[in-house]
């Protein structure tokens, strides 16, 4: 399958984000992708950086004006697009939303942010409540996506249970980046344990992994987050098949063999010696 990724350094901007997205998106089509990955919150700045009830404004229904407007673009040029909106559900109810849209330009799923972060600069506990829809892959007419979003990538078992629920390629967009206070070596210590857990979650669930981050500094008030870029695809095995740089935009098309996840898991067969009898314990929050 021929991917398609943008990273992207978005302003305060919203229709110029977009526009700029539209044009990638022609692009990627033009040089053959089938899907298209975007990053997180794609249409504006990352707003969680402080805390005002004013930003709930940017919310929209789903569908709405960015499922037509991403649609109307995965219809023009026939592809698959993975979209990740900020989404107004009800009065007082909002979900960080990942939704994949179809060539036909028709929503094919959805996916709700399930673990909500809460740290100085990511104030999404304030803006997000917790997913309801569960760890399901979105069929697609280019395979089983299992769509998940940023915070989320951390956890071994949101990959896992995509992965048991068929999905075919675990994805990613995300919005992650350095606290500038923090050391160049811690920096780079962070960044790295970012990349390596996911391309752990490829090698365990023999399943590739596209992730695609902001790239640029974004300012709020007393807040910095220069964003690290390093969007990357890696292989069933944990192999690099492509890496951005931390400090540039990207719009590139990665070609991922779909076949060799087959041959992977023949190799080593992690799913048929999980010892499910004995996991009990992995729904308590602690052992004590």
């Amino acid at each position: 399958m021929n991917i398609g990724l943008i990273q992207q350094h978005n302003t305060a901007d919203i229709a110029d984000n977009k526009a700029r997205l539209a044009a990638k998106i022609g692009e990627l089509a033009q040089q053959g992708a089938e899907l298209i990955v975007l990053q997180e919150l794609h249409n504006g700045l990352y707003f969680c950086q402080k805390e005002d009830v004013n930003v709930f404004d940017q919310a929209e229904t789903i569908p709405g004006p960015s499922t037509e407007f991403f649609g109307n673009l995965a219809k023009q040029y026939g592809v698959v697009i993975v979209t990740s909106l900020f989404e107004r559900r009800a009065t007082g109810l909002y979900h960080n939303t990942a939704v994949v849209l179809e060539k036909d330009g028709t929503i094919a799923g959805k996916y709700r942010k399930m673990h909500i972060p809460d740290d100085p600069g990511y104030y999404e506990k304030f803006y997000f409540t917790p997913g309801d829809l569960g760890f399901h892959p979105i069929q697609t007419s280019v395979g089983k996506l299992g769509v998940l979003v940023c915070w989320d990538q951390w956890y071994p078992e949101a990959a896992r249970l995509m992965a048991l629920a068929g999905a075919e390629l675990l994805i990613y967009p995300t919005a992650i980046g350095y606290d500038p206070n923090d050391t160049k070596e811690e920096q780079e210590r962070q960044r790295m344990a970012w990349q390596t857990v996911q391309r752990g979650h490829a090698v365990a669930n023999g399943l590739p992994v596209v992730t695609v981050n902001r790239v640029g500094s974004e300012n709020s008030e007393n807040s910095e987050i220069p964003f690290w870029g390093t969007s990357f695809v890696a292989g069933p095995q944990g192999e690099l098949l492509y890496e951005a740089p931390t400090d540039k935009e990207v719009a590139t098309v990665v070609e991922v063999d779909m076949q060799r996840s087959e041959q992977v898991r023949r190799w080593w067969p992690f799913l048929r010696d999980r010892r499910i009898d004995a996991y009990n314990d992995l729904t308590r929050r602690y052992i004590d």
